[in-house]
């Protein structure tokens, strides 16, 4: 395998973004290479397949990687796969001959930025590698305001001041640089791959793959070649080997979401290759060892489908070494403004709009609304107001129908606006704490989750004695 090969600029000036390219025919790099040899906008690497550009991408920072989706052992979509588990992954395009058209539009759904049809429109390629640097740029946006989110309200991305949510991040905290199973808990939306990522983030495995595994997105019938990977020729349709899940995530961590959809036959093989760190590909006779930590998610209750015989108990001990549950967002109210906050500021950031205040009678809905999609349904409703919007201001009459008639149980006077300091949110939810238990402090102190000395301190620090 040939070293990576770095193609200077002409230009002294600074290059926008790291272009890669990536094809195994020489003729088709070459043909890459001069459709972006006159501009000094991109810095740019190539790799002749697919192995030596997961290599560069390990050792160098890149914005847009553009590969061939048919390349021999490490493909376009396996390419990609790898990519999407890294911590801060760049957009891809994919090329691909006619007859791959739906793999590529499979690798779509899966999370490439675009594909393009051969033979290439080297004009249109320009384009939308224009854009993807575009969508890149706009994304480490959104990761240092993010940041900048966590340093006063959260922790790895994660947003929240509410006592569950604070605990969490101190459980996290505490478990990420161990080896041990994680088992997150909670409904649907409410946070749980996130959770996943931060510990994987502050783990010493952060530099390493993070790979997420759907299960229930994938078929029964595929699961076990997903996971464990395949022989050439191991069933019908198998025309190559295939690397599974288990070793793309060497050295890192491996979440397995919905765990609890994985069907019995598969279960067995899983739990053996979680206790030893061994397993053998779909057809394989070779015993292959790797190194991985797993974080499993679910919204079922696994010790109920234990009892109904749909989940192995002897799985179920082995992944339930350390559980975190994950609180719904009805339960998280004095989080909705930081997360309305931050999705108003992700939206306008993508749409290239100024960042609109929230009326607070916006507010007092969103908090008196019950949420059964939790986070993600908040973030999807904040994303619907942004676009049908033609204010300054999100009002009440941009929310989606099903907030019209909620039942308000915060007055509009006291409902904190978007842009409120963490001191007056403080202010804010003691008084109602107050309002709620008729002045009794040990009752407000224990509904918000600390202690009555922690509540007296507060009073005091806010001014609020009296």
């Amino acid at each position: 395998m040939t070293s990576p090969e770095i193609i200077p600029d002409s230009a002294p000036d600074e290059p926008r973004g790291v272009l890669l390219l990536v094809d195994d025919n020489k003729e088709s790099l070459a043909s890459l290479e001069m459709a972006f040899s006159r501009s000094s906008d991109y810095k740019r690497l190539t790799a002749s397949d697919g192995q030596q550009a997961w290599q560069i991408l390990q050792d160098n920072p890149v914005d847009v990687v553009v590969t061939d989706l048919r390349m021999p052992e490490v493909d376009g979509m396996e390419l990609l796969r790898r990519v999407l588990g890294m911590d801060h992954p760049p957009q891809v395009i994919l090329l691909t001959a006619f007859g791959t058209v739906e793999s590529a539009r499979e690798a779509l759904l899966q999370g490439a930025f675009d594909y393009l049809t051969k033979p290439v429109n080297l004009k249109e390629l320009r384009n939308r590698v224009e854009k993807a640097m575009a969508m890149q740029t706009l994304r480490r946006e959104n990761e240092r305001l993010h940041a900048e989110l966590d340093k006063k309200f959260g922790f790895e991305g994660i947003i929240g001041q509410s006592p569950e949510m604070q605990d969490i991040m101190n459980k996290v905290r505490l478990l990420a640089p161990s080896r041990a199973t994680v088992l997150i808990l909670g409904e649907s939306g409410t946070g749980k791959e996130l959770i996943a990522r931060a510990i994987h983030r502050s783990s010493p495995r952060r530099k390493k793959p993070f790979l997420a595994v759907h299960c229930a997105a994938i078929p029964e019938t595929l699961l076990e070649s997903e996971l464990f990977g395949h022989e050439k020729g191991a069933f019908t349709g198998a025309i190559a080997r295939k690397v599974g899940y288990f070793e793309q995530a060497h050295g890192g961590t491996l979440f397995l979401d919905e765990i609890g959809e994985i069907p019995l036959s598969v279960q067995v093989k899983l739990l053996r290759a979680i206790e030893t760190q061994e397993f053998r590909r779909v057809g394989g006779v070779e015993a292959l060892h790797v190194d991985v930590r797993f974080v499993t998610a679910t919204n079922r209750d696994l010790a109920e489908e234990v009892q109904k015989g749909n989940f192995r108990e002897d799985l179920y001990y082995r992944l339930n070494v350390v559980t975190l549950t994950m609180p719904p967002l009805r339960r998280r109210q004095m989080d909705i403004p930081l997360l309305a906050r931050s999705f108003v500021e992700e939206f306008a950031r993508e749409n290239n709009k100024p960042v609109p205040r929230i009326d607070p009678a916006v507010l007092e809905r969103l908090a008196a609304y019950s949420w059964p999609g939790n986070i993600r349904e908040l973030r999807n409703t904040i994303e619907s107001m942004m676009l049908f919007s033609e204010g300054d201001v999100l009002k009440p009459e941009d929310l989606p129908p099903q907030f019209r008639n909620v039942a308000l149980q915060v007055s509009k006077s006291q409902m904190l606006g978007v842009g409120s300091t963490l001191e007056e949110a403080e202010t804010f939810l003691i008084q109602q704490a107050l309002e709620r238990h008729q002045g009794n402090r040990t009752h407000a102190a224990a509904s918000l989750g600390i202690s009555r000395r922690t509540l007296q301190r507060k009073l005091k620090e806010l001014n609020m004695e009296e």
